[in-house]
């Protein structure tokens, strides 16, 4: 599965593209004051990018067990320190509603999703990043 994101950027306007082999979708985000740039930062996105996982995965994970879910949070926080520096003390919680579920269940089903999120096993086993 090949995945993109493109970004484009000019005074006051932002082109972001994202691509999941064929599926091609815009995001907006607004610049910052000044109108250059966007108005978030990559931390930010990047924690997202985390969140997000998370909560797709549950669903996804819930469905092959044939488990229902109603709600899913997911919370992701860290540090950033002086200019250049990576990300430190990253962690996120969990809380979703599932009715019909027992807390033994639902944990396990977090755990499991804990293991197989995508993100989550790129960033805790690392990836080179090569610049073209």
């Amino acid at each position: 599965m090949r995945i993109s994101a493109q970004v484009s950027s000019s005074f006051r306007k932002n082109n972001i593209t994202l691509r999941t082999e064929d599926d091609q979708k815009s995001l907006v985000i607004s610049p910052k004051a000044d109108g250059y740039g966007l108005s978030v930062n990559g931390g930010e996105l990047l924690f997202l990018a985390l969140a997000t996982c998370f909560c797709n995965d549950l669903y996804r994970e819930a469905k092959r067990r044939n488990l229902e879910i109603s709600n899913v949070d997911v919370e992701v926080f860290g540090d950033f320190g002086a200019e250049g520096e990576p990300a430190q003390n990253i962690s996120y919680k969990v809380s979703l509603e599932a009715p019909n579920l027992s807390q033994e269940e639902i944990a396990s089903l977090i755990k499991k999703v804990d293991e197989v999120a995508e993100i989550h096993k790129t960033l805790r086993n690392g990836i080179e990043i090569n610049l073209r």
